[in-house]
């Protein structure tokens, strides 16, 4: 079941991310800082015209996410494409990602971009796929887990 995000989901999205960060060597949760967007996901994203969808397994757990908000009018910015590993290779990022982008088509943007760490290495090859172009080196975050983002752009 797919659906927007509430506040009371916190936890849950917490836990989804944890799990898909383990595993990667040194990527590690900072709720505090890094995401701090989750805590209220529904006021964080409604502020900048977005939203957070989240999908259920059969058991009623959170097992995928994407938020979209806007960094300008024509400029979408996707935030926070995780899915499980035991619900991966169903379609859900596929999933999500449309939904994120035809929210942002219906608010009048031509562009999304997204951020995503340079360890993350079967990502960069579903973005590839959907349509996305890597941009530029990237950039350092200063964060817990020493990030390094890769940019990527697709044109709506």
């Amino acid at each position: 079941m797919i659906r927007n995000a509430l506040n009371t989901d916190t936890q849950d999205l917490f836990g989804l991310i944890s799990l898909c960060f383990a595993e990667y060597p040194g990527c590690f949760v900072d709720p505090h800082n890094d995401l701090a967007d989750l805590l209220q996901p529904e006021k964080c994203y409604m502020d900048k015209n977005g939203t957070l969808w989240v999908i259920e397994d059969e058991t009623g757990r959170i097992c995928a996410c994407c938020g979209v908000d806007f960094q300008t009018p024509d400029t979408a910015e996707l935030h926070r494409l995780y899915v499980r590993k035991d619900s991966r290779k169903k379609g859900l990022a596929q999933t999500l990602l449309r939904c994120a982008e035809e929210h942002a088509r219906r608010q009048g943007a031509r562009n999304l971009i997204l951020w995503s760490d340079t360890r993350f290495k079967t990502a960069h090859e579903f973005y590839a796929k959907t349509g996305f172009e890597k941009l530029g080196d990237g950039r350092v975050l200063n964060d817990i887990s020493n990030s390094s983002e890769y940019g990527f752009r697709k044109i709506l």
